[in-house]
């Protein structure tokens, strides 16, 4: 507020009201694994209009979501390197037995705790895909 930056406090208090909409709707109060939940949720819909508003050459709209992205990706904790998932992949793989691609619900299933807030699960679940039909 006091930097007067009009477009990042527009930002965090989008993600406040967020959390505080889950927090009514539940009657809960969240935990920082929820509030992560609600950041990734948050990032996966700016995504996904980033993606029509290109479609419709709408830059001015996209940049406007591609800077909430900037904003709201700087409250979670730092991204894994992909070396790094393909350890925990690997690792989950082998605990659970997994042999091919039907046992992908159970791989994730077992990968989202771990991963969750660290990775982008879209591209976790492409490499775990990737990993089991190979």
């Amino acid at each position: 507020m006091r930097a007067r930056d009009a477009a990042r406090l527009s930002a965090v208090r989008l993600l406040l009201a967020a959390v505080k909409q889950k927090e009514v709707d539940e009657r809960i109060e969240l935990t920082d694994a929820d509030v992560l939940s609600v950041i990734e949720k948050m990032l996966k819909q700016r995504r996904e209009s980033i993606a029509q508003f290109e479609k419709a050459a709408r830059k001015d709209l996209a940049d406007v979501e591609k800077f909430e992205v900037s904003v709201l990706s700087a409250y979670l904790p730092q991204q894994l390197g992909d070396a790094e998932i393909q350890k925990e992949i690997n690792s989950i793989i082998s605990e659970t037995g997994a042999s091919g691609i039907k046992d992908m619900g159970k791989v994730m299933a077992a990968l989202k705790p771990r991963l969750a807030g660290k990775a982008d699960m879209a591209k976790v679940s492409g490499l775990v895909k990737g990993r089991l039909s190979g």
